[in-house]
């Protein structure tokens, strides 16, 4: 018996960028991991990438990760902590919460259980963006919380942004600015200071919360992503980005959503980093529209290339 004609997988284009706001520091992750999908003699191809954006510490120091952060520790512990768990058969919740709780476990040992305090345990957003590609078809399967940023470009014009999500806690952070500013408090560290009680108490919040929706160290609950599962055509370009990279659009107001997308299609995100940090280099315009003067800024550029059949 003839065995049957082999259907070619649409191939993919990646471009990643993740640039810290200091030379030595960086919160923010992109990691991109390819595996096959065996399943009754059919395999599919499954790419994941994950969007990690670290949740800038309010602590007065570091408890885990002395020379590189707590922070920095948890993104990339974590990320080292899921690749075991990146099964299809497994849903993305469920492998999250496995990570989880391999990386409390080291949390654990390498604090030697000591108190350290709730407003002190890291914490992240996280887009996880799997991509399966089967026969000569392409699907997104998202996973997200917090407030990293998802836009789906279709190659014709069109620009999607299908995860729509807006953080409650960014109106209030907002308001809180603005009446510091009105007080003539715009130091940079001064507004931080006034800010930091506050700050602590959410750290706190969302370390407690019942339905958490941030990655944290030991959720008590079922943690509150989004989900969604979105065709994609050839040619279709997926961009993904943490909220620093998105500064363009909001609170800089630079580039519409729109426009920060196609630019990056067209650019690649390299110079597309550049015109951010030539923004920020410029302390009168940058430093009042946000707590800090610059962030961590990373992004993914995936696009789906037309297989051998759907032409050029």
């Amino acid at each position: 018996m003839d065995n049957p004609p082999r259907r070619v997988r649409p191939p993919l284009a990646i471009d990643t960028v993740c640039d810290g706001a200091t030379i030595s520091h960086n919160e923010d992750l992109i990691a991109v991991f390819e595996h096959d999908d065996i399943t009754d003699s059919v395999t599919d191809s499954i790419t994941d990438i994950l969007v990690l954006d670290g949740g800038t510490s309010v602590a007065d120091t570091d408890h885990i990760d002395v020379e590189h952060g707590d922070v920095v520790w948890f993104v990339r512990e974590f990320c080292r902590r899921l690749e075991p768990h990146l099964r299809r058969d497994v849903p993305q919740g469920d492998s999250v919460r496995l990570a989880l709780a391999d990386v409390h476990a080291a949390f654990l040992e390498r604090t030697r259980r000591a108190d350290v305090p709730l407003h002190a345990w890291p914490i992240a957003a996280l887009s996880w963006l799997r991509i399966v590609r089967s026969g000569e078809s392409a699907t997104l399967q998202a996973w997200c919380v917090g407030d990293c940023k998802t836009l789906l470009f279709d190659g014709d014009a069109s620009i999607q942004d299908i995860d729509p999500y807006v953080n409650p806690q960014e109106a209030i952070l907002q308001a809180q600015l603005r009446q510091l500013a009105e007080d003539g408090i715009v130091d940079a560290v001064a507004r931080k200071a006034h800010l930091l009680p506050m700050l602590r108490a959410r750290r706190e919040e969302q370390n407690t919360a019942a339905l958490p929706s941030v990655l944290c160290l030991a959720p008590r609950g079922a943690i509150a992503a989004r989900t969604f599962t979105v065709p994609l055509a050839p040619g279709a370009v997926i961009l993904g980005m943490t909220d620093g990279f998105y500064r363009l659009v909001d609170p800089y107001r630079l580039l519409t959503a729109g426009e920060l997308a196609r630019r990056c299609a067209v650019m690649g995100l390299a110079p597309v980093l550049a015109q951010l940090r030539s923004f920020e280099a410029d302390a009168r315009r940058a430093h009042s529209l946000a707590v800090k003067p610059a962030d961590d800024a990373a992004a993914v550029l995936c696009r789906v290339l037309p297989g051998p059949d759907d032409g050029p």
